[in-house]
């Protein structure tokens, strides 16, 4: 079949689960997958066909598309801060609006001659690895309570050639760190149950749970014990930073003051949804 007329019907299929924006988006990765071809490419030869072996791979990446199984568990990889990370149904895929917790925490301490780091919930270890590569001063810890996420998180620190120091930990039962930090950094779990009529198939059906969601009566449990255990565990004048429930940041805001941290800023994400927050522990 001819590869032009393969999009067509391969965009017109997906189109059940995503836009046709999207839909396209998907089939330009996926070409770029099976045949190393990108869209330019794909202009300049309209009349190339799929071989057999080829055609193979597209139909059984789109049968596994129309469940709702999310293209970067089915390649198994995805891309991050530049990076590229292996992921699978043990950790969350790393969202774009993370990125933008990251860059915020680059700009503000790209000028530190040294830094002590630690990412809380690591998950595929995404930022932990994004803050190791782009803050060549930094030493870094990371932390997640699952085994199989810190054995891809080890993995993809290995890939990336970065060095970091992974603790298996519940924060939920954690009383103290072995050392100081400069930066905390934790993108828990935030999803309300009741916001589950929100949440997309491919994430619901596929994605850990464990990493998402959190009861309707306690929505902050895992922000209000790292803020505690940040105010033991941060150096003088260092910095808090969490990425956020956009519908709970004046809550957030209320926890990170009661603890006493200091110079609390609320910051937005690229759809002006509240993302992210950050204090100083005075």
């Amino acid at each position: 079949m001819l590869i032009k007329s393969y999009r067509e019907q391969f965009i017109s299929l997906l189109q059940s689960v995503y836009d046709a924006l999207e839909a396209e988006q998907v089939f330009y990765f996926l070409l770029e997958e099976v045949k190393q071809w990108t869209r330019v490419d794909l202009a300049l030869h309209p009349t190339i066909e799929f071989s057999v072996e080829e055609l193979q791979k597209m139909d059984g990446y789109l049968q596994r598309l129309l469940t709702h199984e999310p293209i970067q568990y089915i390649l198994g990889k995805t891309h991050f801060y530049g990076l590229e990370l292996e992921v699978n149904p043990n950790t969350l895929i790393p969202r774009p609006e993370t990125e933008e917790l990251v860059e915020w925490i680059i700009q503000e301490n790209k000028h530190k001659t040294y830094l002590q780091i630690l990412d809380i919930g690591t998950g595929s270890g995404a930022i932990a690895i994004a803050l190791a590569k782009n803050l060549p001063n930094a030493t870094v810890w990371a932390l997640d309570v699952s085994e199989q996420a810190l054995q891809m998180a080890q993995k993809n620190a290995l890939n990336n050639q970065v060095s970091i120091t992974f603790l298996q930990e519940d924060i939920l039962n954690l009383k103290d760190l072995p050392v100081k930090f400069d930066v905390i950094v934790s993108n828990p779990p935030y999803v309300r149950e009741l916001e589950k009529v929100e949440i997309k198939p491919n994430v619901l059906n596929f994605e850990p749970h464990l990493a998402l969601f959190v009861s309707d009566q306690k929505p902050l449990v895992f922000y209000e014990i790292i803020t505690q255990l940040a105010t033991q565990n941060l150096k003088g004048n260092g910095k808090l930073y969490f990425e956020i429930n956009q519908y709970l940041p004046d809550l957030m805001k209320d926890l990170l003051m009661e603890y006493q941290f200091q110079n609390v800023v609320l910051k937005q994400d690229i759809y002006q949804n509240y993302r992210m927050i950050s204090g100083t522990l005075s």
